[in-house]
């Protein structure tokens, strides 16, 4: 199966399930995936329920669609993503966005947990993502270019959108947020950074260093989507303090932070 017919193919099993039209798409990342408890919800899917779509296999990740409204937006939220280093091609890890481009979701959201690189961060930090460096992962765009998605070489000079990012300014001033802002980088993990990696990051201009993200939001700018991204710093990353990193360093930023996010993105969308 061509890539664009199994694009098209998850599309018509999810109008099977629901008829529901998002307008913007929101990827909730590790840990933070309580924010979808929020919303006011038409219908659930599971990925499981869709034939020939990627599964979560992070534990923290549930793996589903959570459809319906937050706040005054129709959303179509994924509730757990997929990852590269779960073994799924790149083709894989950016069909979700593909899919919700294709439902109707002119937006997209992005969040996800990071380890800081920046010295003015601190665990717990929100950080709006201004821009990336996609150079260490492979690029979702390789192979045959799906002519109904977009060009063979889109231009990726703004891939964050300047008015969704004041909107974000604009709501984190509501909200009282200290917000943050920087460049993130994707490295395909599961391993976490060496400190020299860290060190090599910081030089070449990255604040924030993950394992998602990047290669998502390369799909959605070549589609036409407008995407803006945030990213919950759940640790400094290897090498910035003396305590060794673990996933439980994520896991216990984002308990503690997780009210306030979910707070912080209700009032994002309010204004995007």
């Amino acid at each position: 199966m061509l890539e664009y017919e199994r694009i098209c193919a998850c599309v018509e099993d999810i109008r099977k399930l629901t008829s529901f039209q998002p307008e913007l798409a929101l990827v909730l990342g590790s840990g933070l995936g309580d924010v979808a408890d929020s919303i006011e919800i038409e219908t659930i899917i599971d990925y499981k329920q869709i034939p020939s779509f990627p599964v979560s296999t992070v534990n923290s990740h549930k793996g589903r669609f959570v459809l319906g409204k937050l706040g005054n937006r129709n959303v179509i939220c994924m509730q757990g993503r997929v990852h590269y280093y779960e073994g799924y091609s790149m083709q894989d890890v950016v069909l979700p966005i593909r899919v919700m481009g294709m439902l109707g979701a002119k937006k997209l959201l992005l969040t996800n947990a990071s380890g800081g690189i920046n010295n003015q961060f601190k665990a717990g930090d929100f950080m709006m993502i201004t821009g990336h460096i996609p150079t260490f992962i492979p690029n979702p765009l390789i192979g045959s270019n799906i002519e109904e998605l977009g060009c063979r070489f889109p231009g990726m000079d703004q891939v964050y959108d300047l008015e969704m990012q004041e909107s974000i300014r604009k709501a984190a001033k509501e909200s009282f947020v200290d917000l943050k802002e920087g460049k993130y980088v994707q490295l395909t993990g599961p391993s976490f950074e060496t400190p020299e990696e860290i060190l090599f990051l910081r030089m070449i201009g990255a604040d924030a260093v993950g394992m998602s993200t990047v290669c998502e939001a390369i799909a959605a700018v070549h589609m036409g989507m407008k995407v803006a991204g945030i990213s919950c710093v759940s640790n400094m990353a290897a090498g910035m303090s003396q305590k060794p990193l673990s996933a439980n360093d994520v896991n216990e930023t984002t308990n503690r932070i997780h009210e306030s996010f979910e707070r912080f993105i209700k009032t994002v969308l309010s204004f995007l």
